[in-house]
């Protein structure tokens, strides 16, 4: 234990020696560095391939699901698609040194705001190799330095992923230790990242519900995280009913074990009967299962099965094809069901009120409230990011998916030519 402790204090005081380096540093030369961090990942494509091999071969050993399996996995497509990535990532524009709201105080004091790196940035993550790539260019990019604990089922992949991106440092005259791995599948070395506050900035953690609620409440670190998605649908009353059931079946099937897929359907009751049927319909006959109020059983009895929602439900993240359903007789019941239910992620109104859509935009608190638009565009491509470490539930001091400027802290600048305070 002492020593997998003394192991990542080591990493933590390189990394924040890789931060010094990288604040000064322009973002030309951080672009060089992500532009040889792709091509090494395709220079190497076959030894990544090698490594991970071992964790495949682990993962069937350990019985892992074929779904996870193959998250797991590394082809030479998604290896191009990590060099892609980082590519793309270049192109973005870099948030570091911008300076805003410059004004000048009556006694001639030039007092504005500019745009900085956090500095070190742990991440906590699981399952895809990709998101070695993924995160490490981000933080490169914004001018961080990224420490890295990926899941133990990664660990060989993750490994030589990061040996690619370190080799990219170098060949750019950036310092290796700016992105740090950490080489052990122990769990006390979670533990002993989480102490790390001396050297640490940020906390960013991706995975399961339990990765989540373990490093809230062990870091002595500020965390940037969502633990649950439990997004909702509120049908109101004057909704377009064809763009509704659009809408309502984008949300939930598109994809469904994402954090932004829709999970409550909550339906005005003066639409119910005519629109719940054939949304169930459609829903049902997709392979989705309704868990449904004692409204929503009774609308839908004899035409398709329900099961009856429990109060469990309401607060479920299902991460599958499972929708709770509830009839509400006003906004007002769809707003509180919504603040004694949501996670604070995602919400959606479909309305053709202007006034009930301006409603519902200024009382719901999550991280993006919608108006007539699927729950899935809460993503940071889809916002125009260009890319993102996760999407925040918090308020401080991000909110929504997280880019580069997310990844960033404003400081207070002031150029004077010698006022003195009177």
């Amino acid at each position: 234990m002492h020593d997998i402790t003394q192991r990542v204090e080591i990493l933590c005081q390189q990394a924040r020696q890789g931060a010094r380096a990288l604040a000064r540093s322009s973002g030309a030369m951080r672009n060089q560095a992500l532009t040889t961090m792709a091509d090494t990942l395709l220079a190497r494509s076959d030894d990544l391939q090698t490594h991970n091999q071992r964790d495949l071969a682990n993962a069937e050993k350990n019985g892992l699901s074929a779904a996870m399996v193959d998250r797991l996995r590394l082809t030479e497509a998604r290896i191009r698609d990590m060099a892609d990535g980082l590519r793309q990532v270049v192109a973005l524009p870099d948030p570091v040194g911008e300076i805003t709201e410059m004004r000048t105080r009556p006694n001639g004091l030039r007092v504005g705001r500019m745009r900085m790196p956090l500095g070190v940035i742990g991440i906590i993550y699981e399952s895809r190799p990709n998101v070695t790539a993924d995160a490490a260019g981000l933080c490169i990019k914004s001018g961080n330095a990224i420490i890295l604990r990926g899941g133990s089922e990664a660990f060989y992949s993750n490994q030589a992923i990061a040996a690619c991106l370190g080799a990219g440092l170098a060949a750019a005259g950036l310092p290796e230790e700016a992105i740090r791995f950490i080489d052990t599948t122990d769990r006390a070395a979670v533990g002993a990242l989480l102490r790390s506050d001396r050297y640490v900035d940020v906390i960013i953690p991706r995975g399961g519900k339990e990765l989540i609620s373990r490093i809230m409440a062990e870091s002595h670190i500020p965390v940037i995280k969502h633990l649950d998605g439990i997004c909702h649908v509120f049908v109101d009353r004057s909704a377009d009913p064809v763009m509704a059931e659009a809408v309502v079946f984008n949300s939930k099937m598109q994809r469904t074990g994402v954090c932004n897929a829709a999970e409550t359907l909550l339906i005005h009751q003066d639409i119910a009967a005519s629109f719940l049927p054939m949304m169930a319909k459609r829903l049902v006959a997709a392979g989705c299962e309704l868990r449904g109020c004692p409204e929503t059983q009774r609308i839908l009895a004899g035409s398709v099965p329900v099961t009856p929602a429990t109060a469990q439900d309401w607060d479920t993240e299902h991460l599958a094809a499972i929708l709770s359903v509830r009839v509400v007789a006003t906004m007002t019941a769809a707003l509180e069901h919504i603040e004694a239910h949501a996670s604070r992620h995602t919400e959606v109104i479909l309305t053709r009120d202007h006034a009930r859509a301006m409603r519902f935009l200024q009382e719901v608190d999550s991280s993006a409230v919608m108006v007539n638009a699927s729950s899935r565009f809460n993503d940071g491509f889809q916002f125009g990011l260009g890319a993102e470490m996760g999407i925040s539930t918090d308020k401080l001091h991000v909110r929504g998916p997280v880019g580069l400027e997310g990844l960033t802290s404003l400081k207070y600048i002031v150029l004077g030519d010698g006022q003195l305070r009177q």
